[in-house]
């Protein structure tokens, strides 16, 4: 999803973000709210989650409590939320790999019927970080090294069908590159690994790895937004190599497929306030995001039509489950 979309579907959520736009009357929440976050705690998703939730806590005066269930690319804990009673005190952050696990998994859920889109609520780029020993100074260079000696570098991934996976074998199969692939039980584990240089790639997340970079731990090749970001303008845009090649990492929630329209307006409504607030803005953008409240509907399309695009990717790289 590019960053122009994002912004545009923030710009029509405005409305639904009005302190009026849902029914008064919905007697939710009443007890604590389970947030199931389907990755491994430590990444980036939840960093998101934390800040959020922490904050709906708050507006509403009730729990929300992120439960990390990771596992199977992420298709475990939507199992668990696509499986739960349908009344709003189970919900699941959905990231930028839900639509790639929809496409390569064979799952025990309908991705479309039974998760029910609430709101984007926040989307950054993904940074292509090197470890010092790769030789290439960006990312035309790296993409040369590649062809002339495929599978010479590696690049680490969150797990196969992950974004990070799928957001690279796009980049691969764009230039006519090949890298070697290795999968990690979440993306916090893999930083280990390149900060030592048995990684030599990582196209992560910001709060992974920009303060790696800063630190001089790591090098920054390019960044997947379609300009550079402002806060580290000395690192290019990959379509500036690439034309064309943008990748932003979106955070969103969901629900239960079947919970009731007024409950998903009400906890829509109460995202678009809080992200609104000044403290969670500067908290999202100091890991590397920007807030991207959106309506249910919006976001239900934008995931539809990711589900199409990593297919493809998918396909075309003969990708499967190990």
């Amino acid at each position: 999803m590019s960053t122009t979309r994002y912004s545009a579907l923030l710009l029509l959520s405005l409305a639904v973000a009005s302190p009026c736009a849902y029914p008064q009357n919905v007697k939710w929440p009443e007890r604590p709210v389970r947030v199931v976050n389907p990755l491994a705690p430590g990444g980036s998703v939840d960093a998101v989650a934390r800040v959020v939730m922490a904050r709906l806590a708050a507006h509403f005066g009730q729990q929300f409590i992120v439960d990390n269930r990771p596992g199977a690319g992420g298709t475990m804990g939507y199992g668990i939320v696509a499986g739960a009673t349908p009344d709003g005190y189970t919900l699941v952050m959905i990231s930028g790999g839900y639509a790639g696990t929809a496409a390569l998994y064979k799952l025990t859920y309908d991705p479309i019927k039974d998760i029910a889109p609430v709101s984007l609520i926040a989307s950054g780029p993904l940074w292509l970080a090197a470890h010092p020993s790769v030789e290439a100074p960006g990312v035309s260079r790296l993409m040369e090294l590649a062809r002339a000696k495929p599978d010479a570098y590696n690049y680490g991934s969150g797990g196969t069908g992950t974004y990070t996976h799928l957001a690279m074998e796009l980049l691969c199969q764009t230039t006519g590159a090949r890298l070697l692939h290795v999968p990690y039980k979440g993306g916090g584990a893999a930083i280990g690994d390149l900060l030592s240089g048995r990684l030599h790639l990582y196209l992560a997340p910001g709060p992974l790895v920009v303060s790696h970079v800063k630190a001089g731990r790591l090098r920054a090749l390019g960044v997947t937004s379609e300009k550079r970001v402002k806060s580290a303008p000395d690192v290019p845009a990959i379509s500036e190599s690439v034309p064309g090649f943008v990748a932003a990492f979106p955070v969103g929630m969901g629900a239960p497929g079947r919970t009731p329209p007024a409950i998903i307006a009400r906890l829509n409504a109460a995202l678009g306030s809080v992200l609104a607030e000044p403290e969670v803005v500067e908290r999202l953008r100091e890991g590397g995001n920007d807030p991207a409240h959106t309506t249910p509907e919006g976001f239900g399309r934008e995931i539809r039509e990711d589900i199409v695009k990593w297919k493809r990717v998918i396909q075309q790289g003969n990708i499967k489950v190990e």
